[in-house]
């Protein structure tokens, strides 16, 4: 079971890890099969693929991070918290532009490790601010309607 004060040294773990582009520091709060369900990057699964997530992906396209958990809540082995998550892209033809959208992360525990952690927010948001044209945004947003439809099944 994990408490108040343990959920907060876990976000201030993971937000560290996350800002810093530490893959290890991020994967070892994860069980060694723990998930993590990205937003954009869909799901990674143990602690190799964690580190290489943050590390390629996040930190492949993206600097400056900065990411502000708020009014975290947690229960017997699941907490939440609502965040501010911004960064500066490195993608081509949108290098320098900056993101900021708000969301909400869930942190299922085994122990004091974090077994499955999944969030959401609104993507439009997120890829609109990159100044993507609008039949990209729209594709991006059908193919994140139809991963909730799928799941509706």
């Amino acid at each position: 079971m994990i408490d108040t004060e343990q959920f907060t040294l876990v976000l201030r773990k993971f937000t560290d890890a996350v800002e810093a582009g530490d893959g290890s520091a991020l994967s070892a709060l994860f069980t060694p099969d723990g998930t993590y369900c990205d937003g954009f990057y869909g799901e990674f699964i143990g602690r190799e693929a964690i580190a290489k997530m943050l590390e390629q992906h996040f930190w492949g396209h993206a600097e400056n991070f900065r990411w502000i958990m708020m009014d975290p809540v947690v229960g017997e082995n699941i907490g939440y918290a609502r965040y501010r998550f911004s960064y500066t892209s490195k993608l081509p033809g949108v290098e320098g532009e900056q993101v900021i959208f708000e969301g909400m992360s869930q942190f299922s525990f085994r122990e004091e490790e974090i077994q499955y952690y999944r969030e959401e927010f609104n993507t439009g948001i997120a890829v609109s601010q990159l100044k993507f044209t609008p039949d990209r945004i729209a594709k991006h947003l059908a193919k994140r309607a139809q991963s909730v439809r799928s799941r509706a099944k």
